[in-house]
């Protein structure tokens, strides 16, 4: 199973957001850490500035980017969650 971590910045934003749009990051995050690879979360490395980074989907408007860590890719910290704005440097 894959290991989560939180960046102090996506927890900052998860508390921003409504309550039933935190649940629902809640839900999308435990089916990442057991299907990381799920159709769903249209799961994709991303490119320009945040070519070290990914991307997950939440819904049709957010979406989490996050790093791996460790050798085997075992640890996934989630870095941000927003719209596609959040991909903006």
């Amino acid at each position: 199973m894959l290991s989560i971590e939180y960046a102090p910045e996506f927890i900052r934003t998860w508390k921003k957001l409504p309550r039933d749009l935190q649940d629902e990051v809640i839900d999308r995050i435990e089916l990442f850490q057991h299907q990381r690879n799920h159709s769903s979360l249209k799961v994709h490395k991303l490119k320009g500035d945040l070519r070290s980074k990914w991307s997950f989907s939440v819904n049709f408007r957010y979406r989490i980017i996050f790093q791996y860590a460790g050798k085997s890719k075992d640890v996934a910290q989630l870095l941000d969650i927003g719209d596609h704005t959040v991909y903006d440097p």
